[in-house]
C-alpha cells in the first residue's frame, strides 16, 4: 500500500499504535472473553522487532491489556492514557464511592475509569434511558461520562486521554512518524495527536456502533476487525 511507504521504508524511526478491542480482538459479549487471534500476534511480533515503536493504546487496565495481547515485546498504556497521568489516582476512591451507589448488572471498574456495558442487553432503549441517569449523576459528581461502542464509560475530567499517550511515546522516542489503528469515540484524539507530524496515518476500523467522525477523519478506513490482520502484513 503505497501510504505506507514513508514507514515501511524506515521502520525503526516510526511506530505503529493500536487500540485493543474493535482492533487487535474482535468485540465480544463479555470484555473478559476477549483474545487476540494467533495470527494477529504473529504479525505484532514480527512489527516489534522491525519498528521503533510498536504500542497498545487501550481503555483497558495495562495488565488486563498484556493479558489480552499475550505480547511482552509491546508498549502498553491502559485507561484511556490516564496510567500517564499522575493526577489521576487521586480520583480512584471517589469513582468507588459513586460506583458503591450505581446498580448496573455489567460494571467493569478500572481503578481510574469505569465501563456500563450494555451489549446484548434484552431491552436496548431501556437500557439508554437507565444509562443516561447514570452519566447525569455522574457528571454531577465532577465525572466525564460518554458513550462508546455498547458502553458508557466515566472518568476523571484530566487533560489525559489517547492523545496526550500517543505524544507522550512519540516524544520520549523521538519518533515523527506513526500510524494509529482505532475504532470508537476514544479513538479520535488519538487522530488529532498524529497532527504535525512527518507522517501520520489514521486507520478506523469502521463498524455501525463506531462514531461516523472516526471514518471521516481517517486515511484508510476499514470494513471490519477482520480486516486489521491484512494491514498488519502490509508494514
Amino acid at each position: 500500500m503505497e501510504l505506507l511507504a514513508p514507514l515501511t521504508e524506515d521502520p525503526p524511526r516510526a511506530a505503529v499504535l493500536l487500540d485493543v478491542d474493535g482492533v487487535l480482538a474482535p468485540i465480544v459479549p463479555r470484555p473478559e472473553d476477549a483474545r487476540v487471534p494467533d495470527d494477529i500476534r504473529a504479525e505484532l511480533r514480527r512489527l516489534a522487532r522491525r519498528y521503533g515503536l510498536v504500542a497498545a493504546v487501550t481503555g483497558r487496565l495495562e495488565p488486563d491489556a498484556r493479558a489480552v495481547v499475550g505480547l511482552p515485546a509491546l508498549v502498553y498504556v491502559g485507561n484511556h492514557g490516564l496510567d500517564l497521568d499522575s493526577s489521576a489516582e487521586a480520583w480512584t476512591e471517589r469513582l468507588a464511592a459513586f460506583l458503591s451507589t450505581v446498580d448496573w448488572p455489567q460494571i467493569e471498574n478500572k481503578g481510574l475509569t469505569a465501563s456500563f456495558h450494555y451489549r446484548d442487553v434484552p431491552d436496548e432503549e431501556a437500557a439508554l434511558r437507565e444509562l443516561d441517569v447514570i452519566a447525569e449523576r455522574a457528571r454531577a459528581d465532577g465525572f466525564v461520562a460518554r458513550y462508546g461502542r455498547k458502553v458508557l464509560e466515566v472518568l476523571p475530567p484530566l487533560e489525559a486521554n489517547k492523545g496526550t499517550a500517543v505524544r507522550q511515546l512519540l516524544r520520549e522516542r523521538n519518533l515523527r512518524r506513526a500510524l494509529y489503528i482505532g475504532d470508537d469515540t476514544t479513538d479520535l484524539d488519538a487522530f488529532a495527536a498524529l497532527d504535525g507530524l512527518d507522517v501520520g496515518i489514521r486507520v478506523a476500523v469502521a463498524s455501525a456502533e463506531g462514531p461516523p467522525e472516526l471514518r471521516a477523519q481517517a486515511d484508510i478506513v476499514l470494513d471490519s476487525q477482520s480486516e486489521v490482520l491484512g494491514l498488519l502484513g502490509s508494514l
